[in-house]
C-alpha cells in the first residue's frame, strides 16, 4: 500500500503545510488550521475543480459506505466568508455525503487563495486513480498555463520525472477523435503515444481506425508507424504527385476511410475519369468490407 502512494506522486502533502488532526470548534479551525466539523449546507462547490463529471453508481456506492462506516478521510475546505466554506478537495466525497442525508462533515479548514486553490485542486485531481491519460494531460497543461510552472517545476509540484510529464502533454496534439478514444479507454496510451510519431495526419488517422476496427496491440502499431516513417515510404510518398481532388471527393475519401477502417484511394484525372481503390488485406477483411457495404445499401 505504501508503495501505491509513493507511485502516485508526492500529492497534497506538497502543498499543504503540517496538519494538526485535532478535533475544534469551527472558529478554531480557522485560526489554526485543524480539523471541524461542518453543516453540509454551509459549503459551497469549488469553482476551480477540474473534475466535472462523477460516476453516479460509484458515489451512491460511496454514499453506502458513508452511511455504514461514516467520514473516514476529511475533506478540505477553505472560508469564503462568515459561515460559508468552499471545498479545496473532496468533492466526491461531499456529494456522496449529501446523498447519504449527512447534516455535518468533518472538513480540514484551510486558508488559501485563489491561485493556491486551484493549483490544490488540480493536483489532487491528478491523484485520481481513475483518471485517464488525456485527463492527466489536460491538469498538467493548466497546472502551467493557469499556475505559471515550467515543465521541470510541474514535474517536481507532482513528483513525476519530467519525460513522463512531456510525455502526457504531447497526447494534447493528437487529433480530437483519438483524444476522445483514449479518453473513453478505447485505445490505451501506448497507442496514442505510437500514433503522435506519425507526422502526416491523414495517416495517422488511417493507423488509429485501423486499431480500433482490429483491436491492434501496441507491439504491431509501433510496427505500422516505423513502417510508415521509414526513408523508403517517405520518399515513395514525395514521388507521388496526383490531381488534386475536389473537396467533396475528398470528404467521401475520408468517410469511407473511417466507415471501413483501411486505405481508400480515389484517383480522378482533369476530366474527372477516375478509379476508388478500398484496400484490404486478406479475406476475412474483404468480407469484412462486404458486409459494410451490404448493410449501406439496405
Amino acid at each position: 500500500m505504501a508503495a501505491k502512494k509513493k507511485a502516485m506522486g508526492r500529492g497534497l502533502g506538497a502543498l499543504i503545510d503540517d496538519a494538526k488532526y485535532e478535533k475544534k470548534t469551527v472558529r478554531e479551525a480557522i485560526s489554526t488550521s485543524a480539523i471541524s466539523e461542518i453543516d453540509i449546507d454551509d459549503i459551497k462547490i469549488n469553482p476551480f475543480q477540474p473534475r466535472v463529471e462523477f460516476d453516479e453508481d460509484a458515489l451512491a456506492e460511496l454514499s453506502q459506505s458513508i452511511k455504514e462506516l461514516g467520514i473516514i478521510q476529511p475533506i478540505t475546505v477553505r472560508k469564503i466568508k462568515n459561515k460559508e466554506f468552499q471545498i479545496i478537495s473532496g468533492e466526491r466525497r461531499f456529494r456522496a455525503s449529501k446523498l447519504a442525508g449527512l447534516k455535518k462533515i468533518i472538513a480540514f479548514v484551510r486558508d488559501a487563495d485563489d491561485q493556491k486553490m486551484l493549483e490544490m485542486a488540480l493536483v489532487e485531481n491528478i491523484q485520481r486513480e481513475d483518471l485517464n491519460a488525456v485527463e492527466v494531460a489536460v491538469t498538467y497543461q493548466r497546472l502551467m498555463d493557469e499556475c505559471q510552472l515550467t515543465q521541470e517545476k510541474l514535474s517536481e509540484r507532482v513528483g513525476k520525472k519530467r519525460t513522463t510529464v512531456s510525455n502526457y502533454l504531447r497526447l494534447l496534439k493528437l487529433p480530437a477523435d483519438i483524444q476522445v478514444a483514449v479518453r473513453d479507454k478505447k485505445i490505451a496510451m501506448g497507442h496514442a503515444r505510437a500514433l503522435i510519431s506519425i507526422e502526416d495526419e491523414n495517416a495517422q488517422m488511417k493507423v488509429f481506425y485501423r486499431v480500433v476496427a482490429e483491436g491492434l496491440s501496441v507491439r504491431a502499431v509501433e510496427q505500422l508507424v516505423r513502417e510508415l516513417n521509414s526513408p523508403v515510404k517517405k520518399e515513395l510518398k514525395k514521388q507521388k504527385n496526383p490531381i488534386s481532388l475536389p473537396e467533396k471527393h475528398v470528404a467521401y475519401k475520408n468517410k469511407m476511410t473511417e466507415k471501413f477502417a483501411t486505405d481508400v484511394e480515389i484517383k480522378r484525372n482533369e476530366k474527372g475519369k477516375g478509379s476508388l481503390v478500398i484496400a484490404f488485406k486478406d479475406d476475412d477483411e474483404f468480407e469484412r468490407i462486404m458486409n459494410l457495404i451490404q448493410e449501406s445499401r439496405n
